[in-house]
C-alpha cells in the first residue's frame, strides 16, 4: 500500500455557493413568513382603528356582542342589544367584524 503524499484532497462546494443557499433561504421565510404577518397585522390594526358604536364584533376570546362605547384604548360591548350586561374589552382584543365573520365561515363550509 502505497500512499501518495502529493496529491491534493478532494475540493468541496465552493463557500460561495453556501452564501448564495443562506441568501436564498432568507428570501423564502421572509415572502412566505414575514410579509404575510406585517400586512395582516395592518389590515387588523386599520380595522381596529375603524371600529364604531353599533357594529357586531367578535372578541378573539370568541364573545359576540355589540358596540356600545368607544374609546382610545377600550371597546364596551353588549352580548345583546338592549342587555344591561357591559363587558369592557381591549381594542386590540376585537377579531372581526360579526359580518366578516359571517362571511368567512361561508366560504370555509
Amino acid at each position: 500500500m502505497e500512499m501518495l503524499l502529493w496529491q491534493a484532497p478532494a475540493a468541496g462546494p465552493s463557500p460561495w455557493l453556501n452564501l448564495v443557499f443562506i441568501g436564498a433561504m432568507l428570501l423564502v421565510v421572509y415572502f412566505f413568513m414575514i410579509r404575510p404577518q406585517q400586512t395582516q397585522r395592518q389590515k387588523h390594526k386599520e380595522f381596529v382603528q375603524s371600529i364604531k358604536r353599533g357594529d357586531q364584533v367578535v372578541t378573539v376570546g370568541g364573545l359576540h356582542g355589540f358596540v356600545v362605547e368607544v374609546t382610545d384604548t377600550t371597546v364596551t360591548l353588549v352580548p345583546e342589544k338592549g342587555a344591561n350586561v357591559k363587558m369592557t374589552f381591549q381594542r386590540e382584543s376585537i377579531s372581526q367584524e360579526m359580518s366578516a365573520a359571517a362571511t368567512a365561515n361561508k366560504t370555509n363550509s
